[in-house]
């Protein structure tokens, strides 16, 4: 179904005169939905005028109750009714009634773009959070200049010796006391805090810390 051409939709008024026109032929052929479903799924254009008088304005009606704006449930309708003229051959009497095909098919397109519409505002939000973790020059600043003067802790660490190197990481950077320095390094306290007195007052230098 899907290489022969959709039928455009008329103007509101010669639809309104289409619409009787069809719904005339509709009484007077006897024939159901199925029926013109059946037909249409051969091509017959006629037969489709009739099945877009008698299911449009429902389908209209159940986009606009789920979607709650009149433009896109205009939109919905106008994709149920071309996937109804496009699949009309899969309608099956055996597995419900003609409308209930239909309508279900409105549903889920219905709901489909409900779906999509969150998806876009989640994508918005979600750019939105992102744009808004942008830190301020102010913030930036203050990171890069931590990480500078990280970077010459570092540098004027590593020009310790190693026994001061150990014992002040030891105690200023992993928590221990003194006497815990002290145990750990199998060294005398007094010696310790020695070398933690030459080490800081070297890293002072270094840092230029009250110069």
């Amino acid at each position: 179904m899907s290489g022969r051409e959709f039928p455009r939709a008329a103007g509101s008024a010669a639809r309104s005169a289409a619409e009787s026109a069809s719904a005339a032929r509709g009484a007077e052929s006897g024939e159901d939905l199925g029926g013109w479903l059946r037909r249409v799924s051969r091509g017959e254009q006629d037969a489709f005028e009739h099945v877009y008088a008698e299911i449009s304005g429902p389908v209209y009606g159940l986009a606009t109750r789920i979607l709650r704006d009149p433009a896109q449930a205009e939109e919905v309708a106008q994709e149920v009714l071309v996937e109804v003229w496009r699949q009309a051959s899969r309608f099956d009497p055996a597995r419900g009634s003609a409308r209930g095909w239909v309508m279900t098919i409105a549903h889920r397109r219905a709901v489909d773009r409900v779906r999509a519409e969150q998806a876009a505002t989640e994508r918005q939000d979600r750019s939105a959070r992102e744009s808004a973790r942008v830190l301020p020059d102010e913030d930036v600043a203050e990171q890069v200049e931590g990480r500078l003067e990280r970077q010459r802790l570092r540098h004027c660490i590593s020009g310790l010796t190693e026994l001061q190197r150990e014992s002040v990481t030891l105690a200023y950077y992993s928590g221990y006391t003194y006497q815990q320095v002290a145990e750990l390094l199998g060294a005398p306290l007094g010696t310790v805090k020695t070398r933690m007195r030459d080490g800081l007052a070297r890293l002072r230098d270094c840092l230029g810390v009250g110069r």
